[in-house]
């Protein structure tokens, strides 16, 4: 998005270097802001416009940066430009950036950055995205935590981007439990177990929702429709045993050897996955699915597709698995966690806890409810801070922390933002003046809100969260500095109301930056509950 100022600067550069726009867009970035100096708002890397060439016959990278900006001139979109290391700076028009950011965060609503150059020309997909899958026969692990909350940011993503994307449950040992019908399951009796479920229950908080509820057992019929394909195309080897395997290395290679079936015929994991995958594509002609599981079915997920691929199926490429690492050290005070429910009351407890040990904490309605939303956002950010393919050390008190990078700082952020709106909104919000908006802390906010739909990009071609997640809290700590100084009380009107468009900008884009990670935002105002700085912004 970047509000139309990137694909201004390239229709520029286009006339210069005599190259489409379209072919520039992507080599021009937002400048991310620095608390040690004012920095551009955009920049060119010149080395990417250089394409393959060798070190050698290249030309000197600062040479020809120096060179393009003194053949670009200033309008009345770009007011200063400079060179970098191996790049050429753009700043915007002052008035013009905070004019056009602010309008366009409120006219976008909950697509702002959605709506980017960056984006366009995106074919809209069928995407077909399976996550969570528990066995309900047993307890809900928390390994299927880290998938459930995974698998929704992935859908989520791919929702907003405009795919049409088909949520899907696998579900181990539910059919035989429970009974099984057509494509999804009907519940004999069982609407009360799975409503005390605490599965269900966290599909209801974090607003986790699926288009189908499948099973291993559905499959059991078509697993042996594979078998049988498997054995007419001279895949399928008797071991001594009685065992049926595929031997996808042709050499008889151990490692690449993959068992179908057991000794008495019955179908094992992979065979349903393989019967399940060709149902899926039968049924919804995906461009994509997506598979998200613990890394440690890496190599599951490789064998299953390779099979695909030797079956004559080869659409096995848009098959894709997202690979999450372990949880290490979640304890309760009760000793180790195991179980979704240990998790949910540990959660709420303990942010019932810290709430009501703060004296000056306002009458919260719904606290079990209000407690339950922070300490999943607390869960979700720790989670997704770091690369998904990594494990990682769990720690209650420093998810808990109210201030520095936590979730619980995001909600309380975003709840002191809307008590602002609710405060003042009504008497100031038609008065904005954006002369008044050009104050240090207001530059930095909107040169950050300008970096969005990059962003948004990022983690659209790598489905890692943590970009949005760090984006959203250096956000937050802007917002916390500005509020220390760009007062709204005892101001001009004008004054106040453009400082108040600011705020309210601020939180709408960290609303939609929750949403789409799976959290929902709190509005009542909380109160801080330590004593460390919250608004310390990276440099």
């Amino acid at each position: 998005m970047a509000c139309g100022f990137r694909r201004s600067i390239a229709c520029q550069l286009s006339r210069l270097l005599d190259l489409p726009p379209e072919n520039l867009i992507k080599s021009i970035s937002a400048v991310p802001i620095s608390r040690k100096e004012e920095v551009a708002d955009f920049q060119l890397s010149v080395d990417s416009l250089l394409g393959n060439n060798n070190d050698h016959s290249r030309p000197d990278v600062q040479v020809q940066a120096t060179r393009l900006a003194e053949k670009l001139k200033c309008d009345t979109v770009v007011s200063e430009i400079s060179t970098g290391q191996g790049t050429v700076n753009f700043k915007i028009n002052r008035e013009l950036l905070t004019k056009t950011v602010l309008q366009q965060v409120i006219k976008d609503g909950s697509k702002y950055g959605l709506n980017s150059e960056l984006f366009s020309g995106l074919p809209q997909k069928k995407i077909v995205v399976e996550f969570s899958s528990p066995n309900v026969a047993k307890k809900f692990h928390v390994g299927h935590l880290r998938s459930t909350i995974i698998g929704n940011f992935i859908a989520n993503l791919k929702e907003a981007l405009g795919h049409q994307v088909t949520r899907i449950n696998y579900l181990g040992d539910w059919g035989m439990q429970f009974g099984l019908l057509g494509t999804g399951f009907q519940l004999f009796g069982y609407e009360e177990k799975l409503q005390s479920n605490p599965l269900q229950h966290l599909f209801e908080r974090l607003g986790v929702h699926f288009d189908e509820y499948s099973g291993e057992s559905f499959y059991r019929e078509k697993s042996q429709e594979v078998l049988k394909l498997l054995d007419s195309k001279g895949l399928l080897q008797k071991t001594i045993k009685g065992t049926a395997i595929v031997d996808l290395s042709g050499n008889g290679d151990p490692s690449s050897i993959c068992t179908v079936m057991r000794s008495d015929g019955t179908s094992l994991y992979a065979t349903r996955d393989l019967a399940a995958a060709i149902d899926r594509m039968d049924k919804y002609n995906f461009d994509t699915m997506i598979y998200v599981t613990d890394k440690g079915q890496k190599k599951h997920f490789q064998q299953v597709f390779q099979m695909l691929q030797i079956m004559g199926y080869d659409w096995a490429e848009r098959c894709q698995h997202v690979p999450f690492g372990v949880v290490q050290g979640m304890k309760t005070r009760r000793g180790e966690v195991t179980f979704l429910e240990d998790v949910l009351n540990e959660i709420r407890s303990r942010m019932l806890q810290n709430m009501a040990s703060i004296k000056t904490t306002k009458e919260v309605e719904n606290p079990q409810e209000t407690a339950e939303r922070v300490g999943l956002a607390a869960l979700i950010i720790q989670d997704f801070k770091g690369v998904l393919l990594s494990d990682y050390q769990f720690s209650w008190d420093r998810i808990f922390q109210s201030r520095g990078d936590t979730g619980v700082f995001l909600q309380y952020t975003h709840a002191r933002l809307h008590s602002l709106e609710e405060t003042f909104g009504c008497g100031y919000l038609n008065d904005f003046n954006i002369a008044c908006l050009q104050e240090p802390q207001s530059v930095s906010i909107l040169q950050h809100l300008l970096r969005f739909d990059e962003v948004l990009y990022r983690s659209s071609q790598d489905l890692q969260p943590r970009h949005i997640v760090s984006y959203l809290l250096t956000l937050s700590h802007l917002a916390g500095m500005a509020h220390k100084t760009l007062h709204i009380k005892d101001s001009p009107p004008e004054v106040a109301g453009a400082r108040l468009h600011l705020f309210r900008a601020v939180r709408s884009v960290l609303a939609n930056g929750m949403k789409l990670l799976g959290i929902t935002p709190v509005c009542q105002e909380l109160v801080y509950m330590s004593s460390e700085n919250p608004d310390t912004v990276p440099t």
